[in-house]
């Protein structure tokens, strides 16, 4: 008798119609067969092979280059179920609509069967999925990116407790190009792009859109973040999950370099991008990094930014619409060096400046997560680690402070909702647009945010111990538009002071946005920076804050009657603790 997977599997091939079905069982045998395929397809190639074993480049269509969020649909029965920050679809119209797309999309291709375990192998709070896709590239992704293949259906059994995800290139055509998700179901379909974010459906499309949604059904949390363990001195770990649109530093900061290692204090990496949490018997929140691998931005990331993940590039590495150099080596803008003469594009073109940038701007690393220098001995642990403090981040020029402490769960949720970061001429052309990113999940909750911030309050009840909240701003600027503060391995001083005041130490001063850190707060030796500088990075101006309420105000309006009445409260009183500043 047919399985449960096996089932999906032959109604997945009668729509799209291939001419074989292959199951992957996730060998490095089958990844080098998969990579074969890409080279006969002529649009990947072998990089070199004494500077960068086993790494190939990738380059994709032209039009299929970064996540297309104004094609992707969460179809739930009513549209108010979705929400307004989320483009809908009825899910009977989006299965005649994208159904005819995916109708013999396979024909002459080989479907591709990828099982695959979210999380680690026997860890209680990972999930199975199976993608069926018509792409070698995605099989190759996927098995960098998630435990793939035998494993997965060892775990799985003949039990029907899987996410199912159909993938096909179709035939790359912008305006026939679709990634729907189906709740109710645990369904998720994605035709006509190759790109990571779209055909890698254990990546947003799994483990936060639909895993967001079981999430809330069962009382646990999906989030966009990061996961990082802080050793102090004496060696204990303190973990923490940290939020932040992009553009903001994530993979940096999870990667990070310690300013302050000559004092003890060292950062481990447990996940770069999304963290699944589960209440634990000890009264913590304990968090898994879904992910096997970082699918991370190339241009920008250099020695000087993240020399952790630079270490871990030149092996078993896939790289997508990067530079290639005569020498066959990867080469991307923000490496740390000139681009040498004879660079091939990311399109294949020979380079000269006249044509833009060598490598895309949302050129791609796709990387086993062991490989990093930084990678945490608990990163696989399967009863995950246990978090002590969530921070929430966006690029700001002038409101919010270097940092600032929630005063408590509700205020801190309220934090994450009304996060904003202003945009940077990379991501659309126009600099310093403040875009609101709630807890920088807005283009991956799987249902109405509104109801998304009721489960964090609900969650807050429910947690023994639960994380404090923080805000931090890395990109404060100063009167003369510079940069107050260095970034990068110095971030280490402010993740010092969460530690600190998570352990009921730390000095700090109360304003009406939460707790930041006092004139001595922060340890500063060996940092050069003014005195003026610091007050800069840590005033709260209420003038500032006014445009501030007022457009966060406007944004959560936006959910009428179904917001949370505890959010709108927070806002009042927000307002009501600013009111009182100004008139003392």
């Amino acid at each position: 008798m047919a399985t449960p997977l096996e089932t999906w599997v032959d109604q997945a091939a009668k729509l799209t119609k291939p001419d074989r079905v292959v199951y992957c069982d996730g060998s490095e045998a089958e990844y080098q067969r998969m990579i074969a395929e890409m080279l006969r397809q002529g649009d990947s190639f072998t990089l070199n092979e004494k500077t960068f074993p086993n790494c190939h480049l990738h380059r994709s269509s032209p039009n299929d280059v970064a996540r297309t969020e104004h094609l992707t649909f969460i179809c739930s029965p009513e549209k108010d179920e979705a929400g307004p920050t989320n483009n809908w679809m009825d899910p009977n119209a989006a299965k005649h609509k994208v159904g005819a797309l995916l109708d013999g999309a396979m024909r002459g291709r080989t479907m591709y069967v990828v099982p695959y375990v979210m999380g680690p192998v026997s860890s209680p709070i990972s999930k199975v999925g199976v993608e069926v896709t018509d792409s070698p590239y995605v099989v190759a992704s996927m098995r960098i990116m998630s435990r793939m293949g035998k494993v997965a259906m060892d775990r799985l059994g003949a039990s029907n407790e899987f996410v199912p995800g159909l993938h096909s290139l179709g035939d790359l055509d912008p305006t026939r190009r679709y990634i729907v998700h189906f709740p109710q179901e645990k369904l998720i379909w994605s035709v006509g792009s190759g790109y990571g974010g779209n055909a890698l459906l254990g990546k947003k499309c799994f483990a936060l859109r639909i895993a967001s949604v079981m999430a809330r059904e069962q009382g646990w949390m999906a989030e966009h973040m990061l996961i990082l363990g802080l050793e102090s001195p004496g060696g204990k770990v303190t973990y923490m999950g940290a939020a932040f649109p992009s553009a903001c530093g994530k993979t940096n900061l999870a990667m990070m370099v310690s300013a302050l290692e000559n004092q003890g204090y060292r950062v481990w990496t447990v996940g770069d991008d999304i963290a699944w949490m589960k209440i634990s018997e000890d009264g913590y929140l304990h968090a898994i990094n879904p992910e096997a691998g970082f699918f991370g931005v190339a241009p920008g990331t250099g020695m000087k930014t993240n020399q952790n993940v630079m270490g871990a590039l030149h092996k078993n590495t896939l790289f997508t619409n990067v530079a290639m150099t005569p020498e066959r080596e990867p080469w991307w803008e923000g490496i740390g060096s000139d681009a040498p003469a004879g660079l091939t594009n990311w399109k294949g073109e020979a380079w000269d400046p006249s044509k833009g940038t060598a490598a895309h701007p949302n050129a791609r690393y796709t990387v086993p997560a062991r490989q990093s220098p930084s990678i945490s001995p608990k990163w696989e642990a399967p009863e995950g680690v246990p978090i002590s403090a969530f921070i929430f981040g966006g690029r700001r020029a002038r409101v919010a402070p270097l940092v600032y402490e929630s005063f408590d769960w509700q205020h801190g949720a309220f934090v994450g909702a009304s996060m904003a970061s202003e945009t940077t001429a990379a991501a659309t052309g126009d600099l310093g647009i403040t875009r609101r990113d709630p807890m920088a999940m807005l283009p991956f909750c799987g249902y109405n945010m509104a109801d998304y911030f009721g489960h964090w309050l609900e969650m807050g009840k429910k947690i023994p111990k639960p994380p404090k909240i923080f805000h931090v701003n890395w990109f404060r600027r100063g009167a003369d538009g510079k940069f107050l503060w260095p970034g990068y391995g110095e971030n280490v001083r402010v993740l010092k002071w969460i530690l600190e005041r998570v352990e009921g130490r730390g000095a700090a001063q109360e304003t009406p946005i939460g707790y930041v850190p006092a004139k001595n707060g922060l340890t500063l030796d060996g940092m050069k920076i003014a005195n003026e500088a610091l007050s800069e990075l840590l005033r709260v101006n209420p003038e500032d804050w006014d445009a501030e309420m007022e457009e966060s105000r406007q944004f959560l309006a936006k959910f009428g009657a179904r917001l949370p009445r505890k959010i709108g409260e927070e806002h009042e009183k927000l307002a009501r603790r600013f009111q009182r500043v100004v008139t003392a």
